[in-house]
């Protein structure tokens, strides 16, 4: 499954984050790109689990 996710560099706190429109706009941060995009990865997962338990 793809996922559209929307990565902005925030110069105030020196981290990315990493948001998904198409998912109720559930979002993330991290220090680089690469962390941000896996802790939006682990944010989708919980926000899914439910449907699949």
């Amino acid at each position: 499954m793809l996922i559209r996710a929307i990565l902005e560099w925030d110069p105030q706190t020196e981290s990315f984050s990493a948001t998904c429109p198409e998912l109720n706009f559930v979002s993330s941060w991290g220090d680089s790109r690469e962390d941000a995009i896996a802790n939006l990865k682990d944010a989708i997962q919980l926000m899914l689990s439910p449907l699949f338990s």
